[in-house]
């Protein structure tokens, strides 16, 4: 009763982390320390990874460690990073725990770009591993079965947590190992194994018989209802049906033996009786159905002893009536085992990589924060300046301050030549033309990144479309033009700038293009500039007048107000809040973030007050504004008025506005240009996401065709059909039970008692294909069975491929007596074609023997005279099955002996072959032909 029944590990392909991690922290933050912090937490992660699935685990506590902290590991990175297919994406592959895979098919397995994957995959790995080192205990002893309990309860809390996400994390159909039902299974019957094992530490202990009995009865319990679970299911290995069976029967009979323990002490013989005459019952169930994979020989003896006794006493002292198995009463059941809840960390050592690093929620909460708080700062100072290009046209337009500063008539103002001496500063018309140049460059350049990153997904896109067009509903991976809306959303809104921003740019240019004689002018030297500006008689009478002194004095207060607001679009440039710590507050406590409500307070309290500063500064710019209007009317119904003087206040004005549309346009400009290129490294980062996620597709898809070919492989060429009577034979009989594979049952005893003799039959059947390419490497055939072939026929003699193929016509015959790989050769082959028993072979091999023609007709003959006279194709030997009922006509005509089935005399046996020159006591290469065969 020491076999268990253990899982084996998933195996998954190897996967670079390093690239995409390091690539997504490089976008996301900064250079600096924290930069490269996050890339070495990158390169450890990829190292754990490779550490847990990379490389054959022991089945020890360090190893299961390992995964646990892996496991831990992708619980904590997982908020961290946008793990997604439209995103980070990372192609994760894994293959089924329990699919040994075919000849040409391989393994099935399943590639996702999921996380969530990843992460089931792994827990499923960590509860295998488990159920390994639990079967591994030494139940002698009560460490052993304490550590066989304690993992026997982790991995059924890990199946059962498996089947309770599996289906929302993958979002598709898993592979069977990890469905819902197989997993569900999969955990009751740990729980009835670790409840199994508290059964024998109840045993060991010497504890009351009722308990004893009580926990027996619900580990029979729990194998029974895991037993039910799979019976009509083909999810798991067909081992493991048979062994639940013999646990169910054998833990009932436990429990009956202990119960009848208890009804002795009790003085109810007769129930002592039955209890113990259906607990033999139940035990030689086991004996003569499970016997191969389950030894109930020391249970049977204890039952049979007890029996005997019990028996013997009632017969001569008690005489007390034994009532049926029905009337019993029940025993009663005591579960002490639960399943291990799966709360990460599950690891003792876990360290979080990224301990420092900020959920996606709060990056997410985080990056729209910043939207918000630059659209606010963006509204102040947006507001303010067009305050002050108001302020600007308006005296501008009154020609202040230069009409106060142009009394005399005959010189530059003053404000007028500062203004021209600052575009000179700033680099006059070159600077502007340069910049206006520059611009088309820069939106070629960034439609050219846009159009090349949307055409890389438009291509996938058509691959993907075509291939679903030709595989249908196998194409079952998510479809591209669903997978990219997202992307194609972004590259739209992209699109749109720019073309907003096209716009803005000839808004610009027409603006230059109005002003930019008057700039020229304003370029000029002074003499130049002074000459260009019409002169007027002087109007040196309003030098000191009050109006004129009012008109400066509004003026200066109107400088001081623009003064401040350069300080205020400072001082709101300036604030800084770090807003994480409140998303992260809210997270812990809510789960969730309610970004606009937390964003929305926080600006409200940061911006407040400098909203009020501005609405002021606008208030005090207005009515400055209306106090120097009705000023300069005052002041100009005192200058003398004329034709020259107005001609000359025109040109000042124009001046005057040309340096304001100087200034605002090379502003524009510059700001234009900051644009594009930081629109640029946007769309860089847009390409390069676009090409991670082309690149994870053609990767997903070359594995998808790789397994769609491997199906295809897989699948019957031929549709069935039924057979003729006459055209069949007698079937082989159904062979035995197969023993469990140590993969599967892993048991603390010795399992040396049974083995899988296919192994033995294969190497024969390899030996004998290679040796007939050695001697003859172009004529070598090997033509497997159809659905529509009946087991023992093979092609007909008049077309079959091997006749129609061979090139036993096309050069002459080779003396194959001589060939020192003669004698192993007929021995093979006699091994395969010799009428004998075949129940031993495995059904490959059966079905290579009965549909291949004899495949010494595709080599050549003998010799010359040791052809059939009706098979000129097929050499005299005694091989050959079609000749069968012919061969014993000979043989009992000529009172030949029966070719043996023994290989030792085969070598001695009188053949057409030992009448060649390559005898055994010749041939040193049949030495190990027989050594192998008899192996």
């Amino acid at each position: 009763m020491a076999t268990f029944i253990s899982v084996p590990l998933k195996k998954s392909s190897e996967v670079d982390l390093v690239k995409p991690l390091s690539k997504f922290v490089t976008a996301t933050y900064p250079t600096g320390e924290e930069q490269g912090e996050y890339i070495r937490a990158v390169e450890e992660l990829n190292k754990l990874r490779r550490n847990a699935l990379g490389r054959p685990l022991d089945k020890h506590e360090s190893s299961l460690e390992i995964l646990l902290r892996y496991y831990d590991q992708l619980c904590a990175v997982e908020p961290k990073f946008p793990f997604s297919e439209n995103q980070l994406c990372l192609t994760f592959t894994w293959k089924d725990a329990f699919d040994k895979g075919s000849l040409f098919g391989g393994s099935v397995k399943l590639a996702l770009a999921s996380l969530g994957y990843e992460k089931t995959c792994v827990l499923f790995n960590a509860a295998a591993l488990a159920s390994q080192i639990a079967s591994e205990q030494n139940l002698d002893n009560d460490e052993g079965l304490k550590a066989a309990a304690k993992y026997y309860q982790l991995a059924s809390g890990a199946f059962g947590h498996i089947k309770d996400t599996v289906l929302s994390a993958l979002n598709r159909e898993p592979t069977m190992d990890i469905s819902p039902e197989t997993v569900g299974t999969l955990s009751l019957i740990m729980l009835a194994q670790a409840q199994e094992v508290i059964f024998l530490k109840a045993t060991s202990d010497k504890m009351k018989d009722a308990v004893i009995a009580k926990l027996a009865n619900q580990a029979a319990d729990f194998y029974g209802d895991a037993f039910k679970q799979c019976q009509y299911k083909d999810n798991l290995p067909k081992e493991v049906l048979p062994v639940l069976a013999a646990k169910h029967c054998i833990m009932q009979a436990n429990a009956e033996l202990h119960q009848s323990v208890l009804a002795k002490q009790k003085k109810r013989f007769g129930e002592e009786i039955a209890r113990l005459q259906h607990a033999a019952e139940l035990v030689r169930t086991v004996a003569s159905r499970y016997d191969e994979y389950v030894s109930v020989k020391d249970l049977s003896d204890k039952i049979n002893r007890a029996l005997t006794a019990a028996k013997k006493d009632n017969d001569f002292i008690y005489h007390d009536r034994v009532p049926e198995v029905k009337d019993l009463e029940h025993i009663g059941k005591a579960a002490l085992v639960r399943a291990t809840a799966i709360t990460p960390p599950l690891s003792q050592k876990f360290t979080d990589l990224f301990e420092k690093m900020v959920p996606m929620a709060v990056q997410q909460s985080m990056s729209i924060y910043s939207q918000r708080k630059a659209e606010t700062v963006n509204r102040l100072v947006g507001t303010m300046r067009e305050a002050t290009n108001l302020c600007n046209g308006v005296l501008a337009s009154l020609n202040l301050p230069a009409a106060l500063e142009d009394l005399s008539g005959d010189s530059i103002p003053q404000s007028i030549a500062e203004k021209a001496r600052s575009i000179v500063q700033q680099g006059g018309l070159q600077s502007v033309e340069q910049l206006i140049r520059d611009l088309p460059e820069l939106l070629t350049r960034n439609r050219e990144i846009l159009d090349e990153s949307l055409k890389m997904l438009d291509d996938e896109e058509t691959t993907d479309n075509e291939l679903r067009t030709k595989f249908n509903q196998r194409w079952n991976r998510t479809p591209s033009g669903d997978l990219y809306k997202p992307l194609r959303a972004e590259g739209t809104n992209f699109r749109n700038i720019l073309d907003k921003a096209v716009q803005a740019d000839q808004v610009v240019k027409d603006r230059y293009n109005t002003h930019c004689d008057m700039i020229a002018l304003l370029c000029k030297p002074e003499n130049e500039l002074n000459a260009a500006i019409p002169s007027a008689n002087p109007t040196k009478t309003l030098q000191g007048s009050e109006v004129v002194n009012v008109l400066r004095s509004q003026l200066a207060q109107l400088e001081e107000v623009k003064k401040e607001r350069e300080t205020l679009e400072g001082e709101i440039k300036a604030v800084t809040f770090d807003m994480s710590v409140c998303f992260l507050t809210a997270l812990a406590q809510d789960g969730a973030i309610n970004e606009e409500q937390l964003s929305l307070a926080q600006l409200d309290q940061l911006y407040g007050s400098y909203n009020q500063r501005v609405q002021a500064s606008l208030r005090t710019q207005e009515e400055l504004l209306g106090q120097v209007q009705t000023s300069h009317q005052e002041f100009s119904s005192l200058k003398q008025s004329n034709t020259e003087a107005n001609q000359r206040e025109e040109v000042l004005k124009k001046l005057a506005s040309a340096h304001d549309s100087y200034v605002e346009i090379s502003s524009n400009l510059r700001e234009g240009t900051k644009f594009y290129n930081d629109l640029t490294e946007i769309l860089l980062k847009f390409q390069n996401k676009c090409s991670d996620i082309v690149f994870a597709r053609k990767t997903e898809r070359d594995e998808l065709l790789k397994e769609l070919q491997q199906s295809i492989a897989r699948e019957p060429s031929a549709p069935n059909f039924n057979v003729p009577a006459y055209q069949s034979t007698p079937a082989a009989p159904a062979a035995g039970p197969t023993p469990a594979p140590r993969t599967v049952f892993v048991s603390s005893h010795s399992q040396s008692q049974t083995s899988n003799t296919s192994a033995a039959h294969v190497r024969p059947m390899i030996i004998y294909h290679i040796l007939i390419c050695v001697i003859s490497p172009s004529t070598c055939r090997l033509h497997l069975p159809s659905s529509s072939s009946s087991p023992r026929q093979g092609p007909s003699r008049q077309q079959g491929p091997l006749h129609q193929a061979s090139p036993l016509r096309q050069h002459p015959p080779l003396p194959l007596a001589h060939h020192p790989l003669a004698l192993p050769l007929a021995t093979l082959h006699l091994w395969f074609h010799h009428p004998r028993p075949r129940d031993h072979l495995t059904p490959a091999i059966r079905a290579i023997q009965g549909t291949s023609r004899c495949l010494w007709a595709t080599i050549p003959t003998l010799t010359a005279s040791s052809t059939c006279p009706t098979c000129p194709t097929c050499p005299t030997c005694l091989i050959c099955p079609t000749r069968r009922t012919r061969r014993l006509q000979d043989r009992e005509a000529t009172q030949q002996p029966h070719p043996p089935d023994n290989l030792a005399t085969l070598a001695t046996h009188s053949s057409p072959l030992s009448s060649s020159p390559t005898t055994l006591s010749n041939n040193s290469s049949l030495d190990p032909v027989i050594l192998l065969l008899t192996s």
